[in-house]
């Protein structure tokens, strides 16, 4: 995740403390990931994180109208598919973190929003797992009713 995007994301969470927990507001998660959502809500933005049974995050994301999330393309390493649609998947520099694998990509939804994307992980089998259930995401389908509580 990027450091402009961080300032959002921890006004996000602050703001999101207070709103209900809303299962359908996160996509579809791929079948048998062993994964859960835990939702917040502010405003008219949706942060839904992915959440491995041990309690770490696989992977996460915020769904709005707006992203402050800005691609840059010296930044691009891999492409993708998720629920359909061609990603991009940019490399993004975690200064508390060194030598994990960050990458964050953004979805344009069919509704006008779009979901800005981010995964994490500490190898390059790590970061392939968390690409394969991140491409599993499935969006205005059915979705999972699987929801860890917020903190």
């Amino acid at each position: 995740m990027s450091a402009r995007s961080l300032p959002f994301l921890l006004l996000l969470g602050v703001a999101a403390q207070a709103q209900a927990q809303d299962p359908n507001a996160c996509p579809q998660l791929p079948v048998d990931s062993g994964l859960a959502w835990q939702h917040q809500a502010a405003g008219d933005s949706e942060f839904c994180r992915a959440l491995r049974e041990d309690g770490t995050e696989a992977f996460g994301m915020v769904i709005g109208r707006d992203s402050p999330f800005e691609p840059n393309r010296s930044n691009r390493e891999e492409t993708g598919r998720i629920d359909g649609r061609e990603v991009q998947w940019y490399r993004a520099e975690l200064a508390l973190k060194p030598g994990v694998e960050a990458r964050e990509t953004l979805v344009e939804l069919p509704d006008g929003r779009v979901a800005h994307i981010w995964l994490q992980a500490k190898s390059a089998q790590d970061l392939r797992a968390a690409f394969g259930q991140a491409e599993g995401l499935r969006f205005g389908a059915p979705r999972d009713t699987q929801v860890a509580s917020g903190q």
